[in-house]
């Protein structure tokens, strides 16, 4: 990778370990200037060893760590030009939010007036100018929140780094956040770099994800990217819900592949890859619940060689979350699907227990090699 006047942030085949365990494994990637970038996994897959020593709270064992272009791997963590928000915020309780968000300038010996201008500034651009006299806990969760990305603004970072900053808030006040971030982000004009395990928080924010996965990255892209053209069944299966199978390759079917799943059940498939469109080959399957079509028995139905596939169950059970409502419904094998349902709460609605075909297009259906 060739350093870019463009690129906030540079790292190149990043590696530690910690005894026998190798928590990032060869890491390499850039972001570019004023990006929402978020790294995106589960618990354990080395993420949050990878911003601390972007933060330089860690050492990598190998690679190297560009900001604006220049090597920070001798750089101290006070010296860098990042500044982090962490789940829990940090705020000091002693001091009120004028005094909070003035600490790193008075620390750094910013002149008093000068002080003063940047921190009625920094709060205007949160739409917070009038609470400098508050003490902190008299701040809602959310206005916390965005005290403490204004702690960390009003010094001028090259690079801010949110660990999870979100984990902590209820369930309301984090979709709220979510939007707060983003906004504040482009308010801004700063690379964040966001560290999280909930999918949604990522994809509703970033610019750009990378889905990491014991200490490596499966794939980075732009969140639709990631929902729409996984590049391994990791990613189909961590990104977004899905209903999964694993099964066996039978024959090609045209652009498709016909697929057998341990329960005997027959499907056509969108291969992703080579491997994935080999007779014999052992695959995984993934459907998303949205591409389902739940149909009362006896109605119309696509047929397989229509570029579809059909399966009759039983509507196990309802879960009721307003437009996000789904049915649960049981094949003759005991298998459970999840699929996207319009409940209204009128008489039409379906009912536990009705028999049901489910039709989905073989094209939206995931096929990966295991």
């Amino acid at each position: 990778m060739v350093n870019s006047p463009s690129t906030d942030l540079e790292c190149i085949n990043i590696s530690k370990t910690f005894g026998s365990v190798l928590a990032v494994d060869n890491v390499s990637f850039e972001i570019p200037r004023g990006s929402f970038f978020s790294i995106l996994g589960p618990s354990g897959c080395g993420k949050t060893t990878l911003i601390r020593m972007i933060a330089g709270f860690e050492q990598p064992d190998s690679g190297e760590i560009h900001i604006k272009g220049k090597s920070v791997l001798n750089t101290a963590p006070n010296k860098r030009n990042v500044k982090m928000v962490f789940q829990h915020l940090a705020l000091f309780p002693m001091m009120n939010v004028y005094e909070n968000i003035a600490y790193g300038l008075r620390c750094n010996g910013v002149a008093k007036d000068e002080i003063d201008q940047r921190v009625n500034n920094v709060l205007k651009r949160i739409a917070l100018p009038d609470v400098g006299e508050r003490e902190i806990h008299q701040l809602s969760g959310g206005q916390k929140q965005r005290i403490a990305v204004a702690r960390c603004m009003v010094l001028d970072p090259d690079v801010l780094l949110l660990d999870e900053p979100l984990g902590a808030l209820d369930l309301k006040l984090r979709e709220a956040m979510k939007i707060e971030l983003k906004l504040l982000q482009h308010q801004f004009d700063t690379t964040f770099i966001y560290i999280t395990h909930d999918q949604s928080e990522a994809l509703v924010m970033s610019d750009r994800v990378a889905i990491m996965n014991q200490g490596q990255f499966e794939q980075v892209g732009t969140p639709q990217e990631l929902y729409h053209a996984p590049r391994s069944a990791f990613v189909a299966g961590f990104v977004g819900d899905s209903n999964r199978w694993a099964g066996q390759t039978v024959a090609a079917a045209g652009s498709a592949v016909r697929v057998k799943t341990e329960d005997g059940l027959e499907l056509l498939a969108n291969p992703y890859g080579a491997a994935a469109a080999t007779g014999g080959r052992a695959v995984d399957i993934f459907i998303r619940p949205e591409f389902i079509t739940v149909e009362r028995a006896g109605g119309a139905r696509a047929a397989p060689e229509s570029g579809h596939n059909t399966l009759n169950g039983v509507v196990d059970s309802l879960l009721f979350n307003g437009a996000n409502s789904r049915a649960l419904v049981r094949s003759a094998s005991s298998h459970l699907i999840e699929a996207d349902i319009v409940l209204t709460g009128g008489n039409e609605d379906l009912q536990p227990g009705e028999n049901v075909t489910l039709i989905w297009p073989a094209d939206q259906t995931m096929c990966f090699a295991t």
